[in-house]
């Protein structure tokens, strides 16, 4: 079953891959493989009851990251069709296209830390196509700040799914995780960042014409501003909503979705119910790109299959028999979770290895958080983030793959060493 099922996943993601070449949407692709992996499972694996309880709790997990995917790209549709964007639009200055990419590097890369990574990158994505007129720049901008997003995310709890597990799960702790890979993951998002901003050396910014969205109205400055802000206060209010409830961030998403569309109501209470409807959450809903969302939900279940199956845990524990070492190890997880997703691969992880052998903050819980967290910045559809400026920008596999990869692996393997030898100089 094992040998059937990894073949199922290996030529579901070479379809995704080659997605343009045999034009076949990689949507259909995933929930396809998605479907014939929990079939072959279902058929050849345990019993009913397991295999139920095993769909039920991948089903919540993947439901959890969706809603908060909708509700996060929602909101950024509602405040973008207020025309909220032009808040920081208008007051970017800068002309040359090697400033803006270091001011949005940065800019990503704190933002990330405080929201998600995921949250960060649909933003900033959004953002550039309010920027920058020409596809090619949007594509690198959008490649870069995945890395920046994913480099975010992985040195603080609250930034990436695979922090917050390791947090939740007592593996780390706020303050060491935060002093021990702020450095190696500003190396990650430095080294890519300096190459890219020294090949846009000399071209400037070719902003798109003025204008408002097609079926959207003129929007007062109050309007702009107050969607803007709290669009974005909803957004970084998650993660505390989630430290202070306990509840998870899809439902503090929803609730700050709730609370914008009634306000959105109010405000355009006194329109015409033609206008008022281009600017409402309804009209936002309309405008999600579903298709990324059913993408997400095939990946998620597919990986879910092999983590039920427990192939990615056999994987885990060969790794350890066969290398030994465990910076090496640590390492070719993170390289893993650049093609496979890396929360069922940090969850396998924390299952192979105790607390008891490996304490809260030590090094292979540290090590963890930045490689699984930066790794996935590899391949367009190693994070969540990846996917998110995939299906935003319609960004090609192999375009990413021939332009991106090596750039983040160069942060990647930067990041990395940094890491061990600090390790090494002061334990």
């Amino acid at each position: 079953m094992n040998t059937l099922l990894i073949l199922i996943f290996v030529l579901t993601y070479a379809a995704i891959a080659f997605e343009h070449p045999v034009k076949i949407n990689k949507s259909a692709t995933a929930l396809i493989g998605a479907g014939l992996l929990w079939t072959v499972y279902a058929l050849a694996g345990p019993e009913a009851k397991v295999v139920e309880a095993a769909i039920g709790e991948s089903l919540m997990s993947t439901a959890q990251i969706v809603f908060f995917l909708m509700g996060a790209m929602t909101i950024v549709e509602v405040v973008d069709a207020h025309d909220g964007f032009s808040v920081i639009t208008s007051r970017i200055r800068t002309t040359k296209l090697s400033s803006l990419m270091w001011l949005v590097g940065f800019v990503t890369f704190f933002l990330s830390s405080i929201l998600d990574n995921l949250t960060t990158a649909i933003v900033m994505v959004s953002l550039m196509k309010k920027l920058l007129d020409k596809r090619e720049d949007r594509l690198f901008f959008a490649g870069m700040i995945v890395i920046a997003a994913n480099a975010g995310g992985a040195w603080t709890p609250i930034g990436d799914v695979t922090t917050t597990m390791l947090w939740i799960g007592g593996q780390v702790t706020t303050v060491e995780i935060m002093k021990g890979l702020f450095i190696p993951s500003i190396i990650n998002l430095l080294v890519p960042l300096a190459v890219t901003a020294g090949m846009l050396r000399g071209r400037s910014v070719e902003a798109p014409p003025r204008q408002v969205n097609a079926g959207q109205i003129e929007t007062t400055a109050f309007e702009q501003q107050l969607m803007f802000f709290m669009g974005l206060g909803i957004l970084v209010a998650v993660p505390a909503f989630k430290t202070i409830t306990h509840l998870p961030p899809f439902l503090g998403i929803l609730f700050g979705l709730g609370l914008l569309w009634l306000v959105g109501d109010l405000m355009h209470r006194q329109k015409s119910d033609e206008d008022k409807e281009r600017l409402t959450l309804v009209s936002a809903l309309a405008r999600i790109d579903m298709s990324s969302i059913l993408f997400f939900v095939g990946i998620l279940l597919a990986v879910a299959s092999l983590e039920h199956a427990h192939i990615l845990t056999a994987v885990a524990q060969w790794l350890n028999d066969v290398v030994g070492r465990l910076d090496v190890i640590v390492i070719l997880i993170g390289l893993v979770s650049a093609v496979v997703d890396n929360v069922p691969l940090v969850a396998a992880s924390m299952g192979m290895y105790s607390l008891a052998d490996y304490p809260t903050d030590s090094f292979l819980w540290e090590f963890m958080a930045y490689c699984a967290g930066t790794g996935g910045s590899i391949l367009i559809i190693g994070s969540a983030a990846g996917v998110a400026a995939m299906g935003l920008e319609k960004i090609d596999f192999l375009w990413y793959m021939k332009k991106i990869s090596f750039l983040a692996l160069l942060g990647y393997f930067g990041g990395a060493i940094f890491y061990i030898i600090e390790y090494q100089m002061t334990h």
